[in-house]
C-alpha cells in the first residue's frame, strides 16, 4: 500500500521523503522539482520486533514496510490544468492514503508561493483543489449513467442515486470521507477527497506553537491524525549512524525521531497491523488491515499457508517479553490453538500449520 506526500510546491516534499528514505530525490528551491513521483519503501519502526530479535537470537530481522510516494506541489487551479494539473492530480488517484505536509517554518531563502506561512489557507487550497476535481468527476459519471438509469438499468439507478448525494455534498465544500458512506459503495469511483489523510507539519527548528496549534486543530476538525517536525532536521539526523542518533536523540530528551512518528501514524492511516514470527532463522514483522482472520494474516507469508489453512499456534507479544522463552509460555498455558475465525491481534506470534497442496 502507498501513502503520497502532497502539498503546495516549497514545503519540503522532497526534503521529507529523503529523510523518510534516506533516499535521494532532487529538492531545491523551484515549483514542480519532483514531476514524476519518487517511490520509496520505508521500514516500520518497531521495539516488539528487536525484542523478539534478542529473545530468539534470530540470524535476520525483517521489519514491515510502507510505501511513500512523492508527488509534485499542487497548486491553486489545479481542477482545472494549473501547474502539473491533471497530472498531479493523476498521481494521487493511485495512492491508497494522502499524508498532506504542510508548510509551518519561514524562510526567506526558500519562495512561498502564496506569499507567506499560513497553515489554514494552504490546507483548505489543497482540499478545494481535490474537491472540484472530484466534483468534475462526479459529474461525468452522472452524464454517462443517466442513458441507462433512464432505460430501466436497476445497478445504473442505484449509482446514480449515490452520485447526486455526492455531487450536493461536494457542492457544498465537503469531501467524500466525511459523508460516511461505506467503502465499498464508493470504491470503484475512486474520489481523491475519499482517501484517508495525515497532516504533517514541516517547522522550524524551534517550533511556532501557534502554527502547530492552527494545524493540530484542522486535523481534529476533519478527524485525521497530525504529527510535527522540523523536516531540515530530521534530514540530518537520518543521516547519521544508529549509534550517533541514538545519542543526539538521548541529548534532546526524546525517544523517538520526528520520521518515525510520521512512518508509524501513517501506518495506521492506513488501518495496518502487525503480527509477528519468530525463530532461530528470522524474527519478522507481517502486515495485516486491521480485522484480518488467521487464514488471512497466513496468506500474507503464502498463498499455500492460507489455502490449506488448518491452524495457528498464538501467543501475545507481552507474555513472551514477560516470561522470555516459549516453553515457559506452554506450562503456563499461554500459547492458544486457534482456527480459521479467529481475528488476528495486533502483536499476536503466530505459528500457523497447514497441509500442503496435492494433500
Amino acid at each position: 500500500m502507498e501513502i503520497g506526500i502532497v502539498g503546495l510546491p516549497n514545503v519540503g516534499k522532497s526534503t521529507l521523503f529523503n529523510a523518510l528514505t534516506s533516499g535521494h530525490a532532487q529538492a531545491s528551491n523551484y515549483p514542480f522539482t519532483t514531476i514524476e513521483p519518487n517511490v520509496g519503501v520505508v521500514s516500520v519502526p518497531d521495539a516488539r520486533l528487536d525484542r523478539l530479535h534478542e529473545l530468539f537470537s534470530s540470524k535476520k530481522t525483517t521489519p514491515a514496510t510502507v510505501r511513500f510516494v512523492d508527488i509534485a506541489g499542487l497548486v491553486q487551479g489545479a481542477s482545472k490544468g494549473e501547474g502539473l494539473g491533471n497530472k498531479f492530480l493523476s498521481h494521487i488517484r493511485e495512492v491508497d492514503a494522502v499524508l498532506m505536509l504542510v508548510r509551518l517554518f519561514v524562510d526567506e531563502d526558500v519562495v512561498h508561493t502564496m506569499g507567506g506561512v499560513d497553515p489554514r489557507r494552504d490546507v483548505e487550497i489543497i482540499e478545494m483543489e481535490l474537491i472540484l476535481s472530484d466534483l468534475a468527476g462526479a459529474e461525468l459519471r452522472i452524464e454517462k449513467l443517466a442513458g441507462k438509469a433512464k432505460s430501466g438499468d436497476k445497478e445504473a439507478r442505484q449509482s446514480l442515486t449515490l452520485l447526486e448525494k455526492i455531487r450536493a455534498e461536494l457542492s457544498a465544500g465537503r469531501p467524500v470521507r466525511a459523508m460516511n458512506l461505506p467503502a465499498e459503495s464508493i470504491n470503484s469511483f475512486e474520489f481523491l477527497t475519499g482517501k484517508p489523510v495525515l497532516f504533517v507539519g514541516n517547522t522550524d527548528e524551534t517550533p511556532d506553537s501557534e502554527r502547530v496549534a492552527v494545524l493540530e486543530a484542522l486535523a481534529r476538525e476533519r478527524g485525521a491524525g497530525c504529527v510535527c517536525l522540523c523536516g531540515k532536521l530530521e534530514a540530518e539526523i537520518s543521516q547519521l549512524e544508529p549509534e550517533e542518533r541514538k545519542s543526539f536523540l538521548a541529548e534532546l530528551g526524546l525517544s523517538s525521531t520526528g520520521l518515525e512518528r510520521v512512518i508509524v501514524a501513517a501506518y495506521k492511516l492506513l488501518n495496518q497491523q502487525s503480527f509477528f514470527t519468530a525463530g532461530e532463522d528470522e524474527a519478522r514483522a507481517w502486515t495485516v488491515t486491521a480485522g484480518a482472520k488467521a487464514p488471512q494474516a497466513a496468506g500474507t507469508i503464502h498463498s499455500d499457508f492460507e489455502k490449506g489453512f488448518i491452524k495457528a499456534d498464538v501467543y501475545r507479544f507481552s507474555d513472551i517479553d514477560a516470561h522470555g522463552k516459549e516453553s515457559i509460555l506452554r506450562e503456563k498455558g499461554l500459547i492458544r490453538s486457534e482456527g480459521k475465525d479467529y481475528v488476528v491481534q495486533d502483536g499476536d506470534v503466530c505459528f500457523f500449520k497447514f497441509s500442503p497442496p496435492g494433500r
